[in-house]
């Protein structure tokens, strides 16, 4: 059986070493003392967003991040689908599918007008995941500005 249930400030310490091996993929740099400041920062104010772990009988085997922005083009609050991660021996069960629709069953609950989520070009599982799940490829170019 799958659950989920939202990030609490005991099981910072769990999410940020599931988040260490999910950046390990893709050799992303990541600071884990940085990492869990902003787990707090983030689940204290819940205008930032949601995590969620999920479960399989009782057990922790990945996480999920909706990060809110609010968007006049979409009259609105969208989310972005900031991280999906399983753990990998846990992988290819069907868990992703069921925590996608878990995902999309809290659009309205949190009264998202759009769900953004971005996938590595090499990881065609997750797109195979997400485009069987409605979701489309964005026709829109994504760029990014790091400040100095």
């Amino acid at each position: 059986m799958i659950a989920f249930s939202s990030l609490q400030s005991d099981q910072i310490e769990i999410v940020s070493s599931m988040m260490e091996n999910f950046y390990a993929i893709d050799n992303y740099p990541i600071d884990t003392k940085i990492t869990k400041t902003l787990f707090q920062e983030f689940i204290a104010d819940e205008n930032l967003g949601k995590c969620w772990l999920i479960y399989t009988n009782n057990e922790i085997v990945g996480y999920f991040i909706l990060t809110f922005i609010f968007s006049f083009e979409y009259k609105g609050r969208i989310a972005f689908l900031d991280e999906l991660y399983i753990k990998e021996k846990h992988q290819g069960k069907g868990i992703g599918k069921i925590a996608v629709n878990f995902i999309k069953e809290q659009i309205p609950k949190l009264s998202l007008k759009l769900l953004y989520l971005e996938v590595e070009q090499h990881n065609e599982n997750a797109q195979k995941l997400y485009l069987a799940n409605d979701f489309a490829i964005h026709n829109r170019k994504l760029l990014k500005h790091k400040p100095l």
